[in-house]
């Protein structure tokens, strides 16, 4: 099978990135990526996958970032199917996996509205990625039976409206995708909802990046410890028993010049 193979004339792949380091893709996310004639890439794609990208394939930039949106949804929308319309091998590149906050399904929809062949390649979620810098479990026997994913991405002027009673109950590992300006707030409604002040927490920041950063403290520190975090920076907010459940000697092994115990 020759490469172009891979991905039909007119058919859209969309494809997980993974969390930003190109050593986290896929086999067959680097392989469709070398099949494409055109790839658009969000602003959370990794410079080192973005380099993976052979020379005289397209490349069209469409991030959102930080509440600055170089293209509105819509906008997205229609230029994958112009290209799929052209005949054009089309592979749309997401931050991580494309099925979580990756808005998938209003890409989806639109193209097979209009009979386009969609196709999906799953990537790292930012969660596995940040568990796995801070070897530290997601779900652990008799600590964390469960595992909860939520964003805390808003419009501007939105409130934040989450079931806190839900995200609160003990015995899970809460995951919060962008939630570093909601931190603080985010703190108190998961407290006033029951959840201990001490519950640990881990704060990712650049998660797989040489600027990768993970800061761990307890819940009721959690505005203070995305002080110092930029508004460019993405991060992830691991909250729960199992993200500080370690032995000592795993603690010194993690305790290294890119974690902060708080």
């Amino acid at each position: 099978m020759q490469p172009n193979d891979l991905i039909a004339p007119g058919q859209v792949w969309l494809v997980g990135a993974g969390p930003g380091d190109p050593d986290l893709l896929t086999r067959k996310a680097e392989k469709l990526i070398a099949a494409a004639e055109i790839v658009f890439y969000d602003a959370l794609v990794g410079p080192g996958v973005l380099d993976l990208i052979p020379e005289g394939i397209e490349r069209v930039g469409v991030g959102k970032r930080s509440g600055r949106h170089s293209k509105q949804q819509g906008s997205i929308n229609d230029l994958l199917l112009a290209a799929a319309r052209a005949g054009k091998r089309v592979v749309r590149l997401k931050g991580g996996d494309p099925s979580i906050f990756g808005r998938s399904a209003e890409e989806m929809e639109h193209l097979a509205e209009a009979g386009i062949a969609i196709r999906i390649c799953p990537g790292i979620t930012t969660a596995s990625a940040a568990a796995a810098s801070g070897l530290a479990s997601l779900t652990l026997r008799g600590v964390a039976r469960g595992l909860t994913l939520v964003t805390a991405h808003l419009r501007a002027g939105e409130p934040l409206k989450l079931d806190w009673e839900a995200l609160a109950r003990p015995q899970g590992t809460l995951g919060i995708y962008m939630g570093r300006a909601a931190a603080g707030e985010i703190a108190r409604s998961l407290i006033a909802a029951g959840r201990h002040p001490d519950t640990p927490v881990m704060v990712a920041v650049n998660v797989s990046l040489p600027t990768e950063r993970l800061l761990r403290g307890r819940l009721s520190t959690l505005g203070f410890l995305v002080a110092t975090i930029s508004d460019d920076d993405p991060t992830l907010l691991l909250i729960g028993e199992a993200v500080a459940a370690m032995t000592p000697a795993m603690g010194r092994a993690v305790a290294d010049d890119h974690v902060a115990l708080l």
